[in-house]
């Protein structure tokens, strides 16, 4: 017998919202996923590691070990930690500072800030697991410019357990041959980025662009409204008023958390967005009118101006940056060898 009566598993109702700041990003850039093969080691041992572009993220799953960011003073990971690197220089992993920092392999071992910490006993060993997120989209790099070169967070941090209640899932698809395995990976990948960008947002104390977004505060409601609308005609007055602030102290806050003014921030998002817009076949007309411009020529100054060409230009380039990759790109979550282990037994 049926029910008359409908009811409702929970009070309330999540609204997946498209136009979510960091949904956005991430859609705009087009990350793909690359798991490079888990690392294990016992004690001595090293992993060097060249720049790379993009960001990678580790958690260190069993052990202790030590990360050295050339120029940076060196990171002692512990089981159940975290790191997220944003377009680092060389770098290394090890089982003491030494052997972990970055050298150049057609140089001397490069000099590195002075740092003492705990001794890592002979024998002991270490399990991590690391995911790379390169960006499909050449011009991503504008929106994770603001990102440290390296991000630490502690298995003890308040985002920690969050972070590993994840990460064990991620470990357990990496260790195990499933169906849909590369699914799987490639979600909870994604779902550790974000949390760590959130850790990020709320602890950092520099510009964060975008990601000042991610804040309940003032001037992350006015991000999102800008995100949202991008097409609206917004003015300081407006966005103040979504901030609850006056004028002038939410030009300086905005400054301040974000790294550049309300309107410029505007129309950088607007060329990002357009950069994405070009790569479909939708007219320049079409796309200025989604972004807010009122005429092609406007929309083809402002573009030129913040990318430094044309967008019939940016369009041809795209197209051809496409058909060079076409036959060389990589699969998501390829395992791969992706750094350099050597033992340290006769150091």
């Amino acid at each position: 017998m049926e029910s008359s009566n409908l009811y409702r598993s929970s009070r309330s109702e999540v609204t997946l919202d498209a136009r979510d700041p960091i949904r956005q990003v991430l859609a705009l850039t087009r990350p793909q996923t690359v798991a490079p093969a888990p690392l294990h080691a016992a004690a001595p041992w090293r992993a060097q590691f060249s720049p790379f572009p993009h960001i990678k993220l580790g958690v260190i799953v069993e052990g202790e070990c030590w990360l050295c960011v050339d120029g940076l003073e060196p990171l002692f990971l512990s089981a159940g930690d975290f790191y997220l690197l944003g377009n680092p220089p060389p770098y290394g992993l090890g089982s003491s500072i030494e052997a972990a920092r970055a050298r150049d392999p057609h140089g001397p071992p490069r000099r590195g800030l002075s740092a003492s910490g705990p001794e890592i006993p002979q024998g002991s060993v270490t399990y991590m697991c690391s995911v790379d997120f390169k960006f499909r989209d050449f011009n991503a790099s504008p929106l994770f410019a603001l990102l440290p070169p390296a991000i630490h967070v502690k298995a003890d941090d308040a985002d920690g357990r969050s972070l590993w209640n994840v990460a064990t899932l991620l470990v357990h698809e990496l260790e195990e041959q499933k169906t849909g395995r590369s699914l799987v990976l490639e979600c909870l990948a994604q779902i550790l980025l974000v949390h760590m960008l959130r850790s990020h947002a709320g602890s950092s104390h520099e510009p964060l662009g975008w990601l000042a977004s991610v804040a309940d505060d003032g001037i992350g409601a006015a991000l999102r409204a800008l995100h949202a609308e991008p097409r609206h005609r917004w003015t300081l007055e407006e966005l103040a008023k979504i901030a609850k602030m006056s004028r002038s102290a939410f030009a300086a806050n905005f400054r301040n958390k974000v790294g550049k003014p309300p309107l410029d921030y505007l129309i950088e998002w607007r060329m990002q967005l357009a950069r994405a817009a070009l790569r479909t076949e939708d007219s320049l007309t079409a796309i200025a009118g989604s972004i807010g411009y009122q005429s092609e020529s406007a929309f083809s100054t402002a573009f030129r101006r913040v990318v430094g060409v044309s967008p019939r230009e940016f369009r041809v380039s795209l197209r051809a940056q496409s058909r060079d990759l076409s036959s060389g790109d990589f699969l998501p979550f390829e395992s791969s060898e992706m750094h350099r282990l050597e033992s340290r037994d006769d150091d």
